[in-house]
């Protein structure tokens, strides 16, 4: 029993890697649960064991993409055992890395659907909080300037918001990844001793 279990497990994550695949490519709004189980090659009855409805196949989409995400940002960020500013500088770029693959549609997409922004914006939040750690980490060493962490995580979570709104992409034609270095830069520079 255990072994089945295992597979359909196996099973699942496989469906929901290549359908995080499929939507960062190509965004997700356009496409019906009958194109994209012909896109995954299964049937739409095994969609229907992933999520209810399509809004809630994206839902969950979303929520295995950002978990994958975060393990991946939280695993650079373990690699960096440097100084306060090169953790902050490798936070943020890996949260920008993590997004470089997803497309302008994929990120247009998820700002117009309620479920999944929720799910952006939920994960863009627990992002500046790592970020205010890092920042009064780096305080307390004295490894910045003086420095209201609390201040400085609120403009990266206030700029955090319009990446993700890409209120930054229509204003200066970055990506989020993009984005997110320049974020990183100014940050850093920013507050260094």
């Amino acid at each position: 029993m255990t072994r089945v279990v295992g597979k359909r497990a196996a099973r699942r994550a496989e469906l929901f890697d290549q359908l995080v695949g499929l939507f960062l490519d190509e965004g997700f709004a356009h496409l019906t649960l009958d194109d994209v189980a012909a896109r995954l090659r299964c049937s739409k009855s095994t969609l229907y064991t992933l999520a209810e409805s399509k809004d809630d196949l994206v839902r969950a989409a979303t929520v295995h993409f950002f978990r994958r995400a975060a393990d991946e940002v939280e695993e650079a960020l373990a690699r960096v055992d440097s100084g306060a500013g090169d953790r902050v500088t490798a936070y943020l770029e890996a949260v920008g890395d993590q997004l470089a693959p997803a497309s302008a549609r994929f990120m247009e997409d998820l700002a117009r659907m309620p479920g999944a922004r929720g799910v952006y914006e939920q994960n863009t939040a627990i992002a500046a909080e790592r970020v205010r750690t890092l920042i009064a980490e780096g305080v307390g060493a004295g490894e910045f300037r003086s420095v209201s962490a609390e201040f400085v995580a609120d403009v990266v979570a206030s700029t955090m918001v319009r990446i993700q709104q890409r209120d930054v992409a229509r204003a200066t034609g970055f990506d989020d990844a993009q984005a997110y270095r320049e974020l990183a830069a100014l940050v850093t520079r920013g507050i260094a001793r």
